[in-house]
């Protein structure tokens, strides 16, 4: 008798465990549950490219700055105190060049030649 219903304890606890092993995996099988773990893994990836593109750049930009440096040194350059840095313009020659174009007498963009009529 005993031995009866220890095999049959374990028959059941064996069934349960199979079963909910069997429900989990179809779960993981669905096209739901697919989708999400294709759109995570997606997501990781890319950040990870991210990451190594973001590295990558700071590096190019670091080797940049110094070679830059060592071309400066090597060629006898260096900034002049009293200039202001490349790609500033001081505001005393924005507003006299400003003065100077007239709404009657423009260049057209395209030929560079002055029209008098404003038709370009």
């Amino acid at each position: 008798m005993f031995r009866r219903t220890f095999w049959f304890t374990s028959g059941v606890a064996a069934g349960v465990w199979a079963t909910t092993k069997v429900n989990r995996k179809l779960k993981q099988l669905t096209p739901e549950s697919l989708a999400a773990a294709a759109a995570n893994k997606a997501v990781e990836a890319g950040h990870r490219l991210k990451d190594r593109a973001v590295g990558f750049a700071l590096d190019v930009r670091a080797n940049m700055a110094q070679r830059e440096a060592e071309l400066e040194d090597a060629l006898g350059l260096h900034a002049d105190p009293e200039l202001p840095p490349r790609g500033v313009t001081p505001p005393s020659r924005t507003a006299t060049s400003r003065s100077r174009t007239s709404s009657t007498a423009r260049r057209t963009r395209t030929t560079g030649m002055r029209t008098t009529d404003g038709v370009g």
